[in-house]
């Protein structure tokens, strides 16, 4: 029943469709519904109990997908070999700061170690970055998307203008070295302050978090992974493939029941990361970036 409901074939019509299928139980749809509730809840303490402790992650993509007016952000973590595990999610109606502050915490008490470098690619939402720092502090890095950034520039310019600086400003975020990509959306920035000033100012904010690969040096070999949200944004597109079909969410249980059912059939068809034999280097790198910016600061105070 979990599993037929949750591919495709919806209560009301379940008793049609198992006419072709003798060994099926439950025919009746209010059987199938009760029998898929308790699957489905049992799937969903599956979920959040699951013991992360044993994954040694060195990136998470935080993204959210929105259903009404709830928004469900889900953490998707990327181990040492490559791996992408799903390690939790959490309802909320804002993306504040105490929400992913509470929401990290809680993988923290799963096992989840935070105590080392960590990678996050976010989309650039203010309460995601600040719960993350707040937990982490120095050891968060921030890998903002540059898709996400690219597309917010635009939004400010003339639709005849958007074609030319969509090429302009991909063709600087894909210089392979900080210094290279830095000078050239420095020229671009330049640019749109006789064009837009509020464009310019969009390039600007945040712009070092946009360059984190090239910053750690590490943009040729894992920029195709870890530039954007990629990652995620394919994990909430096929999560939309199971729960998009439901016409009425009643509750948060319901709603949180199918994400963690949908999640439990996605996770063992994702991907390893493009360029996962890079991944120790990408840890080496952070923890020299992280020292270095120390002994920075321990020299400026």
């Amino acid at each position: 029943a979990l599993a037929r409901v949750i591919n495709g074939v919806s209560q009301s019509k379940y008793e049609r469709a198992a006419e072709q299928v003798p060994e099926t139980f439950g025919i009746k749809k209010s059987s199938v519904s009760r029998k898929f509730i308790r699957a489905s809840a049992k799937r969903l303490e599956e979920f959040l109990n699951r013991d992360l402790s044993r994954h040694d992650i060195v990136a998470i993509f935080i993204d959210g997908k929105f259903f009404a007016e709830n928004e469900i952000v889900i953490a998707l973590g990327v181990t040492i070999t490559g791996e992408k595990i799903l390690l939790g999610f959490v309802e909320t109606s804002t993306e504040n700061h105490k929400v992913c502050k509470d929401f990290l915490n809680g993988l923290k008490s799963r096992g989840l170690k935070l105590d080392q470098e960590i990678l996050f690619i976010i989309d650039g939402g203010k309460g995601i970055h600040k719960g993350i720092r707040e937990v982490m502090g120095d050891h968060a890095l921030m890998a903002r998307c540059q898709w996400h950034k690219r597309e917010n520039v635009l939004g400010y310019l003339a639709k005849e203008r958007r074609a030319e600086w969509k090429r302009k400003l991909q063709s600087a975020y894909e210089q392979p070295s900080y210094d290279l990509a830095k000078k050239a959306l420095n020229e671009l920035k330049s640019e749109l302050k006789q064009i837009n000033l509020s464009a310019a100012g969009s390039l600007e904010e945040g712009l070092e978090e946009t360059l984190m690969l090239q910053r750690l040096g590490m943009f040729d070999k894992l920029g195709k992974s870890f530039k954007t949200t990629n990652c995620i944004e394919n994990v909430n597109k096929s999560l939309g493939v199971y729960t998009d079909r439901v016409d009425r969410w009643q509750n948060s249980d319901q709603r949180q029941r199918w994400v963690a059912t949908a999640l439990l059939e996605i996770e063992p068809r994702l991907n390893c990361v493009m360029g996962h034999e890079h991944l120790k280097e990408l840890r080496e790198a952070m923890k020299r970036f992280v020292a270095a910016a120390r002994r920075k600061q321990e020299t400026a105070a």
